[in-house]
């Protein structure tokens, strides 16, 4: 786990946990961007997070199926809600 942990700098995960949190941020989105499997994942979000914030989490990704490709409708084919700004540069895009 260290291992996995040191390839990153604290704001790459910081992402990678906040893609984890996000619904319909699938795994594969994760793997894609930064290399991480579901296990590297999981165990990343379990060694980062409260134990408490751990449960919810987990709970919330064994509840639905938008975080598998494989699970979604045909009708879900983003990974980000139509709601998030954008963002360039590390800053935040003006509408």
């Amino acid at each position: 786990m260290n291992k996995i942990i040191k390839q990153f700098n604290e704001k790459e995960i910081d992402r990678i946990i906040e893609m984890a949190w996000e619904d319909r941020t699938p795994f594969e989105a994760i793997k894609y961007q930064f290399n991480l499997n579901e296990a590297n994942v999981i165990a990343l979000m379990r060694h980062k997070l409260k134990p408490s914030s751990w449960r919810l989490w987990r709970e919330r990704v064994h509840q639905t199926s938008l975080k598998h490709l494989k699970k979604r409708s045909l009708q879900v084919n983003r990974f980000k809600c139509n709601l998030q700004r954008s963002i360039s540069f590390n800053k935040i895009s003006k509408r």
